[in-house]
C-alpha cells in the first residue's frame, strides 16, 4: 500500500477516475465541485470506499499485534515480534479516517438532512460510529466533539465521551432508517454499493454494532448488561444473508490519486497483501492446525495459509510439467523463535525464481548446522557438493528459492508470504483478472510457477467484513457463558463455527464459478466431508459441559482473522494473564517471545500487571503530539510517555476512576 501523500478535501470527487465499478461515478458538476454541491448519491460510495482504507490498515496492524500476522516491515515488526512498539504505526489510520472519511460523513449528513434523505443520514451515522469507535479502540483519546468543525487545533475528548457519542449516533441511525424518505429524494440504492440500498441490512448492521460495542464494557460491572446485548443480537444479523460486507473487485487498473492504490480492491489487501512483507504468524497457524491440542487440521487452513510451488520440473518449453504445493507455515515469534533468533526479528527472506540452474555456496562453521543443512538438501532432493565447511547447492530451473549465501535464510521458502496481485498492481506481468497468484518475475509467470496463492481475507476480491452473522454468534456464546448458561453458549459457539465455514464456502464457490480456482486451488470450495469431520473432531468442543471461554474466543479469533475485534477481545481478557472473570487463560501461548525488547513501552512486570501488554497506540506524532500538543497534554498528561502503549483505553478499565487516574499527571 502506498503512503498517503496529500491532504485534499476533494477526495470524494476524483473526477478523472473512469472506474469500472458503477458506484464510483463522477460528480454532476465537474467544473465547480465543492462540499455542498456534491450529490449525496455520489458522496456515499467514496465514504464507503475510503473507510475501507482506514479499517483495512487498523485491521492489518492490530492483526500483527494479535498474533495473526508476522511482518518483516520495521514498523509492524515491532507489533508482531519485538513488542518495542513504534509510533511509525500510528499515523495512517488517523489520516485515512480524518482526511478521507470523517469530514465527508459530516457533509453527507448535513446535505442529506436538508433533503430529508433519512436513509443517507442513517448510513452517515453508522460510518461515524465505525470510524470514531476505531479511533477510541486504537488511540484512547481523540478530537471528537470539535472534530470536522474547521478548528485547526481541536480539543480531544476522553474515551467515555467518544463511546457514548458513537452509541448515540447508532440510536439515531435506527430511528432514521425507520423513516420514509419523501418522493424525489435519491433512493439509498443510488449511492450505496455496500448493501445496495437494503435498509433492513443497515438496520441489522446498526444493532449488530451496538451488540459489539456493548460487549466492550465487559470489565465494567456498572455498565455491562448481558440482556441488553442479547436484545441487540436478536435484532441484528440472523444469518449470513444479513452480513454487511464491502464487496471488492479486480476489474480496473484505476488508482485513486489520494492513496495511489487500486480503486476497487479490498482494503485489507491494500495493506496486508499489496507487498511481500507479511506472513501468517505461528500463533494463528497453530490454531488452524492444532486447536484444543487435537492435532486436527482445520479445513479453513488451506484457504487462509498461502502456498507456493515446490519440486518443480519444467518441460521442453520451459513450462511446469510437475510440482507439489508447499503449504506455508507460521513464523514463530511467540514460542522458541529458533529461526528468528538466528537471523533477527525481521530477517525472514523473500523468495526468488530460478530461471536457470543456479548455484549458491554457503559457508557453515557450526558442525550441527552443517549436518542439518546437508540433511535438508538430501530430503529435498537437491544436488549439492561439500568442500570442508562450504556447501554448494544447485537450485534447478523452475525453483522457488532464497537468493542469498546466508544459510540461515535458505529454508525461508517455508514462510510463504501473503502477496496477491490485482490488475492495477501486476506491473509488466500479463495476468488475466482471474489469476490473483503472485509470480516473483515474468520468467516465473511464463513458466507458470506460483510463489504465493494468497490468503482468503486479503485477496483483491475478498470481502471486507463490517458486521457478520458469525461474529454475532460468538458474541452470543460469550454473553451466555458469562451468564452461566453453558447450554445456550454451546449452541451459539457451534453456530458461529458453522456460520463462518458457510460464509467462506459461499465465497469460495463464487470464486470457483468465476474461474479463479483454475489457477489457484486455494480459491476452490472446501471439501464438505472435511468440514463435517472437523465439526465432529476434538478440535471443536463436543459437549456443553466441557465448553470453556477459551474455546469460544479462539474459534472467534480464527473466524475473524484480520479484524481489530480480535485485538479488542484480547484486551478485554487481558490476553493470556488468566485473571478475568474466573475464565482462566483465554489465549494460551500468546506471550512475550524471546525477541522481546519493548521494556520502555510495556513496563508491567508480570502478565497480571495491566502495563505488561500492548493496550493502545501512541497518538500520531505530528498531528496530535506536535501540532496539537497543548490540547493533547491537557487531557492526557502521559500522551508522550514511552509507556503510553500499555495504558488502557476507557472501555478496557473496570471503573472511570481507574481510567481517569491514568490520564492525570
Amino acid at each position: 500500500m502506498k503512503s498517503l501523500k496529500f491532504i485534499i478535501i476533494g477526495a470524494i470527487l476524483l473526477l478523472s477516475a473512469a472506474s469500472c465499478n458503477k458506484w464510483l461515478d463522477v460528480n454532476s458538476d465537474p467544473d465547480n465541485p465543492n462540499n455542498t454541491s456534491v450529490l449525496i448519491e455520489n458522496r456515499l460510495p467514496w465514504i464507503e470506499h475510503f473507510y475501507m482504507y482506514s479499517s483495512g490498515v487498523a485491521n492489518y496492524r492490530t492483526a500483527c499485534q494479535a498474533g495473526v500476522y508476522y511482518s518483516i516491515a520495521a514498523a509492524q515488526n515491532t507489533f508482531s515480534t519485538t513488542w518495542q512498539c513504534s509510533n511509525a504505526n500510528s499515523t495512517t489510520p488517523y489520516q485515512t479516517w480524518f482526511v478521507s472519511v470523517s469530514s465527508n460523513v459530516v457533509d453527507l449528513y448535513n446535505t442529506a438532512k436538508k433533503q430529508n434523505a433519512y436513509h443517507y443520514m442513517g448510513v452517515a451515522n453508522v460510518y461515524h460510529a465505525l470510524g470514531y469507535m476505531q479511533m477510541l479502540d486504537i488511540y484512547g483519546e481523540m478530537p471528537y466533539t470539535e472534530a470536522a468543525t474547521g478548528n485547526p487545533s481541536p480539543k480531544p475528548d476522553d474515551g467515555k465521551t467518544i463511546f457514548n457519542g458513537c452509541m448515540d449516533k447508532l440510536n439515531e441511525a435506527l430511528y432514521l432508517f425507520s423513516q420514509t424518505q419523501p418522493s424525489g429524494v435519491s433512493s439509498l440504492a443510488a449511492g450505496d454499493f455496500v448493501n445496495k440500498g437494503d435498509v433492513s441490512k443497515w438496520i441489522k448492521a446498526a444493532w449488530g454494532l451496538k451488540a459489539r460495542y456493548f460487549l466492550k464494557l465487559s470489565k465494567k460491572s456498572d455498565l455491562y448488561n448481558a440482556d441488553s446485548i442479547l436484545n441487540c443480537l436478536a435484532k441484528g444479523p440472523q444469518s449470513n444473508a444479513d452480513n454487511t460486507v464491502v464487496p471488492s473487485f479486480n476489474n480496473s487498473t484505476v488508482t485513486d490519486y489520494l492513496l495511489g492504490d487500486p480503486v476497487v480492491t479490498n482494503g485489507i489487501f491494500n495493506y496486508a497483501a499489496y507487498g511481500t512483507n507479511q506472513r501468517i504468524a505461528h500463533y494463528y497457524y497453530n490454531l488452524l492446525t492444532n486447536m484444543r491440542g487435537a492435532g486436527v487440521k482445520d479445513p479453513r487452513m488451506t484457504k487462509i495459509v498461502p502456498a507456493s510451488m515446490a519440486d518443480v520440473k519444467l518441460d521442453g518449453n520451459g513450462r511446469v510439467s510437475s510440482f507439489k504445493w508447499n503449504r506455508g507455515v507460521g513464523v514463530d515469534s511467540y514460542g522458541p523463535a529458533t529461526r528468528l533468533l538466528k537471523g533477527g526479528p525481521n530477517s525472514i527472506a523473500l523468495q526468488s525464481y530460478a530461471a536457470a540452474n543456479t548455484n549458491i555456496s554457503y559457508t557453515i562453521t557450526n558442525a550441527t548446522d552443517l549436518a542439518n543443512f546437508i540433511a535438508g538438501q538430501v530430503q529435498d532432493g537437491r544436488p549439492y557438493t561439500v568442500d570442508g565447511n562450504k556447501v554448494t547447492v544447485t537450485y534447478r530451473a523452475g525453483s522457488i528459492f532464497i537468493n542469498s549465501p546466508n544459510y540461515v535464510l535458505a529454508g525461508d521458502t517455508v514462510y510463504v508470504n501473503l502477496k496477491s496481485v490485482a490488475q492495477a498492481t501486476k506491473g509488466a506481468i500479463p495476468q488475466p483478472e482471474s489469476d490473483l497468484n503472485w509470480y516473483p518475475s515474468i520468467q516465473a509467470y511464463n513458466a507458470g510457477v506460483v510463489a504465493s496463492t494468497g490468503s482468503f481475507q486479503s485477496r483483491p476480491i475478498s470481502d471486507q467484513d463490517i458486521v457478520t452473522y458469525p461474529e454475532m454468534c460468538f458474541i452470543k456464546a460469550e454473553v451466555y457463558m458469562r451468564k452461566g448458561d453453558k447450554a445456550n453458549a454451546y449452541t451459539a459457539y457451534r453456530q458461529g463455527i458453522q456460520a463462518n465455514m458457510d460464509k467462506m464456502q459461499a465465497k469460495l464457490t463464487e470464486w470457483q464459478a468465476g474461474g479463479y480456482a483454475a489457477t489457484n486451488p486455494d480459491m476452490a470450495p472446501m471439501n464438505t466431508a472435511d468440514i463435517n469431520a472437523y465439526m465432529a473432531s476434538n478440535a471443536v468442543c463436543q459437549s456443553a459441559g466441557d465448553l470453556t471461554m477459551s474455546d469460544i474466543m479462539l474459534q472467534k479469533y480464527v473466524a475473524l482473522g484480520a479484524s481489530i475485534e480480535n485485538y479488542n477481545d484480547m484486551r478485554r481478557f487481558n490476553f493470556s494473564a488468566g485473571n478475568v472473570g474466573g475464565f482462566g487463560v483465554v489465549y494460551p501461548g500468546y506471550q512475550r517471545g524471546p525477541l522481546f525488547t519493548g521494556t520502555a513501552q510495556l513496563t508491567g512486570g508480570s502478565p497480571q500487571d495491566v502495563r505488561y501488554w500492548m493496550r493502545r497506540w501512541q497518538l500520531p506524532p505530528v498531528y496530535e503530539i506536535q501540532y496539537n500538543s497543548i490540547n493533547t497534554a491537557a487531557l492526557n498528561a502521559h500522551a508522550t510517555d514511552p509507556n503510553i502503549w500499555s495504558m488502557p483505553v476507557w472501555w478496557d478499565c473496570a471503573t472511570d476512576d481507574e481510567y481517569f487516574g491514568y490520564l492525570k499527571p
